[in-house]
């Protein structure tokens, strides 16, 4: 292609982009209907994972939950209560997967939500701790992918959810494993996206959950000067919203967005005092070399 017509493609493209964001500003996303989705939520038990099911169930999905620990029914829904623990090794979730398919059929939405923490420096954080955030942060859902993705390219229908974490597009001190194993969600969802679209998959939709810090019990005592801790409830309601729009990336706060325009564009020394105005903190154990 001539160069010349090539950027004048590529404007013509940015404009009509432009106009089509500004236009869902005003013209609300239509909504896809879930009701009888088979839905596979990670990390089902408590916390973001129980009410994501809790929200799909009341959209009429049916559900398997998936956790390392005893979930108990929620109504209405199918269940199976599966355990991941070695979900690290992916030959031994294969009896697991066959079982989903066998008792209940085809999963066509997967909700990777599972995550582990360990806060602490990088020098006290046990080898252990480190290997597991990225058994059960990333790797685990690579294996669950692969394993539900087949069907799913075989219909080109179905929508993988992410669920990552801001920890994920910014660093935070006393998380370095955790946030590297939730970079490496955010760029498994950017990567799997590109190569569906890539593949002409464009049934398959998926959607990347980025947010701060949840009240969970997750991160022990978090506190920020700018901004507040977020509650289950708004984050499901994000996500889910994302999930019938078949939004891409969901940031909540959205103010997200803005902070990583400023990252991109601000000094290193205003974005080091923009750090300390915000003042981020949080149980953690420091100084404790393994």
């Amino acid at each position: 292609m001539n160069p010349a017509v090539g950027l004048l493609l590529f404007v013509g493209t940015l404009l009509y982009a432009y106009v089509e964001a500004l236009v869902k500003l005003f013209v609300p996303t239509k909504r896809k209907s879930i009701r009888g989705e088979l839905v596979l939520v990670t990390g089902a038990a408590r916390g973001l994972g129980r009410a994501t099911a809790r929200e799909f169930a009341r959209h009429q999905s049916r559900l398997v939950l998936w956790d390392i620990e005893t979930v108990t029914p929620l109504s209405p829904c199918a269940l199976l209560a599966c355990s991941f623990v070695t979900m690290h090794d992916a030959g031994l979730h294969v009896p697991f997967v066959k079982k989903v398919k066998k008792e209940i059929g085809d999963v066509s939405i997967l909700v990777n939500n599972a995550g582990v923490i360990t806060t602490a420096d990088l020098l006290s954080t046990q080898d252990h701790q480190i290997e597991k955030m990225f058994e059960v942060n990333i790797l685990a859902h690579m294996w669950t992918t692969r394993a539900f993705l087949p069907t799913m390219m075989d219909n080109n229908h179905g929508h993988i959810v992410t669920v990552a974490s801001a920890a994920g597009q910014f660093v935070t001190s006393f998380m370095v494993a955790y946030c590297s194993s939730k970079f490496a969600a955010v760029g498994f969802h950017k990567a799997l996206t590109e190569e569906l679209s890539t593949l002409g998959k464009d049934g398959i939709k998926t959607t990347c959950l980025c947010p701060i810090f949840i009240n969970t019990g997750f991160v022990k005592n978090p506190s920020t000067r700018v901004g507040r801790i977020l509650e289950v409830d708004e984050v499901v309601k994000a996500l889910m919203e994302g999930i019938l729009t078949n939004k891409k990336m969901v940031f909540v706060p959205s103010s997200q967005c803005l902070a990583l325009l400023f990252e991109r564009l601000f000094p290193e020394r205003a974005l080091n005092f923009l750090r300390k105005l915000t003042d981020v903190k949080f149980d953690a154990v420091i100084g404790q070399r393994s």
